[in-house]
């Protein structure tokens, strides 16, 4: 009997704390509670929104069903991969096919030996922040986009999972140095980049490459195709600075749906980027003899000078910096 009495007697304490619990977890709102039934209530906002509402602050919580949130997901495994395979593989295919027919464009004359001075040390140290950290924020980038389809099934989930969380530290910490050296060659160069008349004679023939006699254009310090690359590097760089600080900052100035519009811009943008800078490196080292000297050494042949910027180029002789035998006055050669 006494076998028979503690089971039941377990069960019945148990019937009576029943509703104590239930009542701890799932509390019952009262008239005035936040939570009431009138207050939980679901609604549909104009823009299709499902949402229902909180009692917390964070009232973005709130929101069940967005109908936004399928098209930018739509965009971000199918849409971003497209547009960014097209930007970039048509360039290349392009700039590959040009190389073929076209191949380097040479110096003239050849090289005369005789540097002339180009770009100062600030010069360069202002490219060279912007460029590294782009093309390191370009291949994070691209890792995160593409990853999960092209190198899971090399290197496997674990150390894609590895290589992914590096790549999203790695593309926000580069921002820094690429917003600083961009601020750099804008105050550098602005100068030199306001479009004038001449501009419109090297866009005729693109430089020289669709004349018959196969002459460049006279330019100054940086010709129209130049100064095009500069002012998309500029308000390209700008927007995704802007785009990308408050994509690192969610819902600090905007809502989910502002989120989305903002990760869409910051992608196409980026991919816009990429593409344009692929054929700055190609014109800057197999497509031009000598381009790659500006920079890299930050002297050019004289020969170079006269081909593609000769008003640049006389007027270095005019200052100073150059003599006419094109020897260095003011800079080494080296």
């Amino acid at each position: 009997m006494t076998k028979l009495l503690r089971p039941l007697l377990v069960l019945f304490v148990l019937l009576l704390a029943a509703p104590a619990v239930q009542a701890q977890f799932y509390q019952t709102p009262g008239p005035n509670s936040p939570t009431s039934k009138d207050e939980v209530q679901l609604y549909q906002t104009p823009d299709g929104k499902l949402s229902g509402r909180v009692s917390i602050p964070d009232e973005k919580l709130g929101v069940l069903v967005q109908p936004e949130g399928r098209e930018w997901r739509e965009f971000r495994m199918v849409w971003l991969k497209i547009i960014a395979g097209a930007l970039i593989l048509g360039p290349i295919a392009v700039l590959a096919i040009f190389y073929l027919i076209r191949g380097t464009i040479r110096i003239h004359g050849g090289r005369s030996g005789r540097p002339v001075p180009r770009f100062s040390g600030m010069d360069r140290f202002a490219h060279w922040t912007t460029a590294v950290s782009f093309l390191l924020m370009a291949l994070t980038g691209l890792i995160l986009t593409f990853g999960r389809m092209l190198l899971i099934p090399l290197i496997g989930h674990p150390n894609f999972t590895m290589l992914a969380e590096a790549s999203k530290y790695m593309h926000n910490f580069f921002s820094v140095p690429f917003v600083l050296g961009l601020v750099m060659i804008f105050v550098l160069w602005v100068r030199d980049n306001i479009p004038e008349k001449a501009d419109l004679v090297w866009l005729k023939t693109l430089g020289g490459v669709l004349s018959k006699s196969g002459e460049h254009p006279e330019a100054g310090r940086f010709n129209a195709g130049q100064k095009g690359v500069f002012w998309a590097v500029v308000f390209g760089g700008f927007a995704l600075s802007l785009t990308g600080f408050l994509l690192m900052m969610p819902f600090a100035v905007t809502g989910i749906g502002g989120m989305q519009i903002l990760h869409v811009a910051h992608g196409v943008v980026a991919a816009l980027m990429i593409a344009l800078i692929i054929g700055h490196i190609y014109i800057g080292t197999i497509g031009m003899e000598g381009a790659f000297d500006a920079m890299g050494r930050g002297v050019v042949d004289e020969n170079w000078a006269k081909d593609h910027h000769r008003r640049w180029y006389e007027e270095q002789i005019r200052n100073g910096r150059a003599n006419e035998d094109g020897r260095l006055r003011h800079h080494a050669a080296e």
